[in-house]
């Protein structure tokens, strides 16, 4: 049991339900959270199961219950797939689930454009950022909620949900007021104050695996979601940093089998943001569907040398429409609805 203390929780507050834990024979260790909570953790058998108001003690803000023999999101606890709904489309549900669009909304023509023709080709989810965690500070870094009402306007017009990421704690409430699900960037994997508050909230979450983060750190990054409150993640292999400078990233096509053993979650690839180049995202893209991914991200803008971000990786509508072809023959071909 993890029992989060206010930010204002006193000495005494902290000490009582320390006491209170070692009552039950309970091993507890005290810690600073990065937040500058103190957080206080109880580990014995019996806690999982004992009536005392832990949250109604002095100080207490919430409880979290820690599950014994592994993760939520593991293997361990959950041998069924989870499926994860965004408005009307299912991901992990043996079907081959396709998002696209920018990687960030320009203008309204520039979004609403790309949105009509990747609807026209099949893609289920439309994605598009209305905030951009950049290098540099200089760098377009979104039109901000101006982008999410250019979005949602999209969405009435073609019907395809959409994705958006979220990169600021204090944006979460207002991102997925308007986004069908919310995205944690590869920047933001490891951001736990960020995780933690996209798991209060209900829609569902889209994780890319940060730069140079393991497979399990990765998973780790789930639990987070998972533990506040929020079972609906989806896992997304974007490329990892390495030694070879060929790419943008080296994608880790191990890691869509090695997730999917490892967790019950649905696992996707972004072929765009794990190669930077267009000329590579065909063959990665399907790679992973071959090798058993849920389903693949991809970046499609109209004018890609016009690009205000990621201009070199973004597919043209018309190559888009040709790499949809090409992955539902390598879906059909390993079984993929």
């Amino acid at each position: 049991m993890i029992i989060l203390m206010h930010m204002d929780a006193t000495e005494q507050e902290v000490a009582t339900v320390v006491e209170r834990l070692r009552s039950f024979g309970a091993d507890v260790s005290v810690t600073i959270d990065e937040g500058g909570r103190t957080v206080v953790n109880g580990s014995v058998e019996s806690l999982l199961h004992d009536e005392a108001p832990w949250d109604s003690f002095p100080g207490v803000e919430r409880v979290v219950p820690v599950v014994r023999g592994g993760r939520r999101v593991g293997r361990e606890l959950e041998s069924e797939n989870t499926v994860v709904e965004v408005g009307p489309v299912s991901i992990g549900d043996g079907t081959l689930t396709v998002v696209a669009g920018p990687c960030a909304v320009e203008s309204r023509d520039q979004l609403v454009e790309t949105a009509e023709l990747v609807a026209v080709a099949g893609a289920q989810i439309l994605r598009g950022d209305a905030f951009k965690p950049r290098t540099s500070p200089y760098s377009f870094q979104g039109l901000g909620k101006a982008g999410l009402e250019i979005l949602a306007e999209a969405r009435s017009l073609t019907g395809l949900p959409f994705v958006a990421e979220v990169i600021d704690p204090r944006d979460v409430e207002m991102v997925a007021s308007y986004a069908d699900m919310v995205r944690i960037g590869t920047r933001n994997m490891s951001n736990h104050a960020l995780l933690r508050e996209v798991g209060r909230q209900s829609k569902p979450v889209m994780l890319k695996r940060g730069r140079a983060a393991t497979v399990e750190e990765w998973i780790d990054a789930a639990e987070y979601v998972h533990s506040e409150g929020n079972p609906h993640v989806v896992l997304v292999e974007r490329g990892v940093r390495g030694f070879d400078n060929s790419a943008r990233n080296t994608l880790d096509i191990t890691a869509v089998p090695v997730a999917k053993t490892l967790t019950h979650l649905p696992v996707m690839v972004d072929p765009s943001h794990a190669s930077g180049r267009k000329d590579l995202v065909g063959a990665l893209a399907r790679a992973a569907v071959a090798v058993g991914a849920d389903g693949v991200m991809v970046d499609v803008h109209p004018a890609p040398g016009r690009a205000l971000v990621d201009g070199p990786q973004a597919l043209l509508p018309a190559e888009f429409a040709q790499l949809m072809t090409e992955l539902r023959a390598v879906a059909d071909a390993v079984g993929l609805r």
